[in-house]
């Protein structure tokens, strides 16, 4: 396996948790501070070394290509007034990588998988990419990227696949749980749901949906499509990691050094601000 430079960067949902405000403004454009959700993973994924990203986007997704795109009208004004400093800003975000959209109609089923078997024309058979959600990041005052630690480890453990947990204490709500091999080292199973009562006072490993995949895993992803699909109605990636591990895949658990934040409703979203503002 070669270097890991490319990234899919899955931002096509409606938002519906954050509504009415996500009527006009796309979830992952959600400020933290005063950059939007979705910028916190691509900077983790640049500190990582990945400078091409793909952005699976709406079918009136136009804010995303907006603000990673270029401002004419907006640099001209800039450079006319004498603001370099905050002309190299706003020019800087469209050279941060290669960015690339692919479009998820609305009118395709729903679930995780959907969007990363749209992308599979896009990977190798040789290739591994990192696959993240646009709506949740991983915070780190000290300015390090976990994406970073992620790859590290699944190169270390000559594995070609891998995923990222967080420390989650038990609370009141379902979520969903990584089970490991006994040496901790790669996924052994996933519980999609779990009833906190089951628990105790016992931390478990919580996904926060940073991935590294390697074409096998959208090979997966392609059967999970072609079987019905959860009794939710979703196709969930989740499903085809348990189908990855079952056949004797070795996928890496690296357990994340971040704090974990979710934009993805507006409770979440308040707290990550608050987080990053220092306010908490």
């Amino acid at each position: 396996m070669g270097k890991v430079n490319r990234a899919i960067i899955l931002t096509a949902g409606y938002g519906t948790r954050c509504l009415p405000i996500t009527k006009a403004l796309e979830k992952c454009m959600l400020p933290i501070g005063n950059r939007p959700m979705v910028d916190y993973v691509v900077e983790d994924c640049l500190l990582a070394g990945i400078t091409e990203i793909m952005f699976v986007v709406g079918e009136q997704s136009d804010q995303i290509r907006t603000y990673y795109g270029t401002n004419q009208l907006m640099e001209d004004y800039l450079e006319r007034i004498g603001k370099t400093e905050m002309l190299n800003m706003v020019t800087g975000i469209a050279k941060k990588a290669r960015f690339h959209y692919v479009v998820q109609s609305s009118a395709m089923p729903y679930g995780t998988a959907v969007p990363l078997d749209l992308c599979s024309f896009a990977v190798g058979p040789d290739d591994q990419v990192l696959v993240a959600s646009g709506d949740d990041f991983l915070y780190r005052a000290d300015g390090g990227s976990d994406i970073a630690k992620l790859l590290a480890q699944v190169e270390e453990q000559n594995a070609s696949a891998g995923m990222l947990v967080v420390e989650q204490e038990p609370s009141d709500k379902a979520y969903g749980m990584v089970q490991t091999t006994p040496d901790g080292l790669f996924l052994q199973d996933f519980i999609e749901e779990i009833d906190p009562a089951t628990l105790g006072d016992k931390p478990f490993n919580k996904n926060p949906s940073k991935y590294l995949f390697d074409r096998k895993m959208f090979d997966y992803m392609h059967e999970v499509m072609s079987a019905p699909p959860a009794p939710n109605g979703e196709y969930q990636l989740t499903e085809a990691l348990k189908m990855y591990a079952k056949d004797g895949g070795r996928l890496v658990v690296a357990r994340a050094e971040g704090q974990y934040l979710n934009g993805g409703s507006t409770d979440g979203w308040l707290h990550a601000n608050n987080v990053v503002l220092g306010k908490s």
